[in-house]
């Protein structure tokens, strides 16, 4: 569990510089430039991913279960999901009303994800790796609502509609095509 949680440690430690630093921030992107600075944070985050990925593997050929979860939860994280890929979409589709009206959709969804897998995962190291995400997902949401916001052009009823259609989408290919094949974890 160590190698997750050094990975967890390095990628929501770089994900948490604008909720804890963003006047060091500042100054790296003014010191280095923009695109160095984005590339030193994609490459740390990625090695960071790689091991909380790599260490969640490892630590679920030797859980330690803390509870075991009712097999009924696997539903409601089924039904959680859709709002979950809804909202991470959103985060990309221009001009949509849910990024208008919320934000920050893709810190809405590490929430949900975050929180629906907890609920249908008993293992010592899912609630770490899935309760890191959730707690780091509440702190950056607060954060980022204290800022500044841009302003949002008016929604428009397309990418609103587009924004569903392409969650739900991405959802059934997700839930049902990739999930298993990606994670070793059917989603039913």
């Amino acid at each position: 569990m160590l190698v997750m949680i050094l990975g967890l440690v390095i990628f929501l430690g770089v994900h948490s510089v604008r909720i804890v630093a963003e006047e060091w921030r500042q100054a790296q992107i003014a010191r280095l430039g923009e695109g160095p600075w984005k590339g030193l944070y994609s490459l740390a985050s990625i090695v960071g991913l790689a091991l909380a990925i790599w260490g969640y593997g490892l630590m679920r050929l030797d859980p330690v279960w803390v509870w075991t979860p009712p097999a009924g939860l696997r539903h409601l994280v089924a039904l959680l999901m859709i709002p979950a890929f809804i909202l991470l979409v959103a985060a990309y589709v221009p001009g949509n009303a849910i990024k208008t009206k919320l934000g920050h959709p893709m810190i809405l969804a590490v929430k949900v994800w975050a929180f629906a897998h907890l609920l249908a995962n008993g293992r010592l190291g899912d609630i770490v790796f899935f309760g890191a995400f959730l707690l780091w997902a509440v702190f950056d949401f607060r954060a980022a609502r204290r800022r500044e916001q841009p302003a949002m052009p008016a929604p428009r009823m397309a990418a609103s509609i587009a924004t569903l259609v392409i969650g739900v989408i991405v959802y059934y290919l997700f839930a049902f095509h990739l999930h298993a094949w990606i994670t070793g974890v059917p989603v039913m």
